[in-house]
């Protein structure tokens, strides 16, 4: 088993250590056909629907509208335009006080990569499109939609990954504006939390197109989700984790042996994000010394 990454000897480690105990994934820790048909193969997802969504234009060029330098400047301590630096590992109870956003594969994340009982809102196929208007939780008899339904608890973190699901619209602009109101909804209801944004995962495309999967999953458009997500983190001064560099195999895909389908990953590699999660936190203190977040 081989494992490609980016300057990330300490995740390497524990991923090889994972090899040798257990000789392979679990079975039952594979993201099989049926989440993936779930997830990035439904109708709101269609890669022939080029709607725009909430109104948004993609310009000519297809890039989203981003910000002028200058028109935000990093709080004195971290710098908001680059991915969070690694840091000494905590273990899972730093995850008590986190709340997690996302998809399927946050979904595989809490299943599989031994993270233990944390919050999560997640939704098989759910997008940035989707998330402010479709009730995919219920608590207590009444349903909400992520995002509300957030807001029902405080939390000290909150973890985002989206936006495979969205690589379907072929809406940058969308999917730029999308994510900054998110923010902005999120840091209304958690002032006190640190917002990490995850970019993706890296796709691997000749699982994909051998299990006959959807043509719009390519990671050339997913680097440009990536490239959005980091301007989004830098605009809105919340911290952007680099998944993609440490994932990332020799050929520009994910590794093959880490996924069935091209998408979800398997057992070990979830444990892998974990890790890389516990080797990349900074506390509010260092983000805002002034004590507050920029609005």
């Amino acid at each position: 088993m081989h494992f490609f990454y980016d300057n990330r000897r300490l995740l390497a480690g524990v991923l090889l250590s994972a090899a040798l105990l257990t000789g392979c994934a679990p079975k039952e820790s594979s993201q099989g056909s049926d989440q993936s048909s779930a997830d990035v193969s439904t109708s709101e997802n269609n890669a022939g629907d080029k709607s725009q969504t909430d109104g948004s234009s993609v310009p000519a060029n297809g890039s989203a509208s981003l910000p002028e330098d200058g028109d935000q400047q990093p709080q004195a301590g971290y710098d908001f335009s680059k991915p969070c630096p690694e840091s000494p590992a905590v273990d899972n109870s730093y995850f008590a006080d986190a709340a997690f956003i996302g998809d399927s594969r946050t979904e595989g994340l809490m299943l599989y990569s031994g993270i233990g009982e944390v919050d999560k809102y997640t939704s098989i196929g759910i997008s940035i499109f989707k998330l402010e208007s479709k009730k995919a939780i219920t608590i207590d008899g009444v349903d909400y939609t992520l995002v509300e339904a957030l807001a029902q608890k405080q939390y000290n973190k909150v973890y985002i990954c989206l936006g495979v699901n969205e690589l379907g619209y072929f809406n940058d602009q969308g999917f730029y504006d999308s994510y900054c109101k998110v923010i902005d909804d999120i840091r209304a209801s958690q002032p006190n939390a640190v917002i990490y944004i995850q970019n993706l995962i890296p796709l691997n495309e000749d699982t994909i197109a051998a299990r006959g999967g959807s043509e719009y999953l390519t990671n050339e458009h997913l680097r440009v989700y990536n490239e959005l997500t980091q301007q989004v983190a830098q605009e809105k001064q919340v911290v952007y984790l680099d998944l993609y560099s440490a994932f990332v195999g020799e050929d520009g895909q994910l590794p093959a042996d880490a996924s069935t389908d091209g998408v979800h990953l398997s057992g070990t590699y979830y444990k892998a994000w974990l890790e890389y999660l516990k080797t990349h936190t900074v506390s509010y203190e260092t983000l805002y010394p002034e004590g507050g977040a920029a609005q």
